[in-house]
């Protein structure tokens, strides 16, 4: 089966359970709501480098959380076999939480990254999260930091281990009486490890989008500092990625 198809079949049947009663479909009481959607994109930057050899993808997720403020997430995306031994879908199982305080929201949580059908290869790996963000008028500025603590499936050479650490800031603004909003990002990469293919390095990127209703479109140029390749591409390139999103 291929990536697409994989990750297509996992949100679906994970949706077709969730909202298999017609009144669960937003709302399903005692605090809880769910929230999913897909999205097709032209190239998946995964902190700047590309994981399908700066090729289309397909993504869906879908999230439960609670008025509490907890949450689970369960994201996928296709992926090339070079990012985890031959793999063709990536997927992010999440749990954290949210809270407000008036106009800044804290967000932490554990992410578990899992590559089905990467041959037996120790490919999976957890990584710690937390950022923080502030409103200010319209806009919004986030920081982030994952740290992912010494695991076998982050080393270089396949005996010791490694540890992960980015960093990253990002803003958005919406462009008033428009459905508009632009973003901007930066981020850096700490730790020679697997997966920053053994380079330190800086992403960065601008983007705009435009939401009407449950579906956004998106347009981000994207460039990091540093030159990798994947499967006789260079997959750190600038490149403009193309995307377009429904949510439901």
């Amino acid at each position: 089966m291929s990536g697409f198809a994989r990750v297509f079949c996992y949100v679906v049947s994970l949706l077709t359970l969730v909202r298999s009663e017609p009144a669960a479909a937003d709302d399903l009481g005692g605090g809880f709501a769910i929230s999913g959607g897909m999205t097709a994109i032209s190239d998946y930057r995964f902190r700047g480098i590309s994981q399908t050899n700066r090729r289309f993808a397909m993504q869906g997720t879908i999230s439960l959380g609670h008025a509490s403020g907890f949450y689970g997430t369960v994201w996928g995306s296709s992926i090339d076999d070079y990012v985890a031994n031959g793999s063709d879908a990536e997927l992010d199982l999440i749990l954290g939480y949210k809270k407000t305080f008036g106009s800044t929201t804290v967000d932490g949580g554990l992410l578990y990254y899992y590559y089905p059908g990467s041959g037996g290869v120790n490919s999976d790996f957890a990584e710690p999260y937390i950022s923080v963000s502030q409103a200010l008028g319209a806009a919004t500025l986030k920081g982030t930091v994952n740290w992912a603590p010494k695991q076998a499936a982050l080393t270089l050479d396949g005996i010791s281990k490694k540890s992960g650490l980015y960093v990253a800031a990002d803003g958005s603004v919406p462009i008033p009486k428009t459905p508009v909003s632009l973003t901007a990002h930066v981020g850096h990469s700490f730790e020679e490890n697997y997966i920053t293919f053994g380079e330190e390095y800086t992403d960065w990127s601008l983007g705009a989008a435009v939401t009407l209703e449950n579906f956004t479109l998106g347009i981000a140029y994207v460039d990091t500092d540093t030159t990798l390749y994947g499967n006789s591409r260079n997959i750190s390139k600038a490149g403009v990625v193309a995307s377009l999103g429904l949510a439901f």
